[in-house]
């Protein structure tokens, strides 16, 4: 059961939740009404918003400029707590110069991927090459038996390497400890493997996660239910 409207912290993923896929990370598109629609609900939630995803600060910020009272980025290792707060990061390990490199070696190898360089980690992107997964897969995990300070996450049509210790459960629990969030019941909305520890911390703290293609179908639906939910002052039924 959803939260009362009125005593809700919305936390929301961004891509395959708000944004729909593309080629690349950096090709996608921001439909028009979409920060018009989260600004409003940010503003009726009393600030209560916030962004977490696994891209970095900077590119939430960008493709959504002054929306989001907060944003965790790198699946929980950055936190920006409030605008123009200074960046807060966990005290993680980075990956290797030498796996980055050898990441490199296998997108390379692989036409159509693409490797995403992010500060403690990377991610290998299969999308354009879909018959890539397993031999990337292998690859990356082949650099794991090296280091078990990391782990490899599936995401959609990716893999990435991260260092252990955050998710985006930690990151929603980090979030509901502050204002605007402390005192509110979490809804959460995400749609991939990375997004499950958020929905299970949501639930844990008597709120609610809510993951894409059970609750909603695709991002355009998600996009179309906070509209209303903008427009109407509650969550529509």
């Amino acid at each position: 059961m959803l939260p009362a409207f009125a005593n809700t912290a919305l936390l929301l993923d961004l891509d395959g939740t708000l944004l729909d896929f593309a080629p690349a990370p950096d090709l996608v598109i921001v439909p028009p009404a979409l920060p018009d629609d989260l600004r409003l609900l940010r503003d009726a939630l009393g600030g209560a918003l916030a962004i977490i995803s696994g891209r970095p600060v900077a590119q939430v910020d960008g493709l959504l400029p002054g929306v989001a009272t907060a944003v965790a980025g790198e699946h929980g290792a950055a936190l920006r707590p409030l605008p123009g707060a200074a960046l807060e990061r966990a005290d993680l390990p980075q990956a290797p110069d030498e796996w980055r490199a050898r990441a490199a070696e296998l997108a390379a190898s692989r036409p159509g991927a693409m490797l995403e360089r992010k500060a403690r980690g990377f991610v290998l992107h299969y999308r354009n090459a879909p018959h890539a997964g397993a031999a990337l897969e292998a690859g990356l995990r082949a650099l794991l038996e090296q280091d078990a300070r990391f782990e490899l996450m599936p995401a959609a049509m990716a893999w990435e390497i991260r260092p252990r210790g955050v998710d985006k459960g930690v990151a929603l629990r980090q979030m509901m400890a502050r204002p605007p969030f402390a005192g509110r019941l979490p809804l959460f909305i995400g749609d991939d493997v990375t997004d499950e520890d958020a929905i299970r911390a949501a639930q844990t703290m008597g709120g609610e996660g809510l993951l894409v293609a059970d609750a909603f179908g695709g991002p355009p639906d998600v996009r179309a239910w906070l509209g209303r939910a903008a427009a109407e002052g509650r969550w529509p039924a």
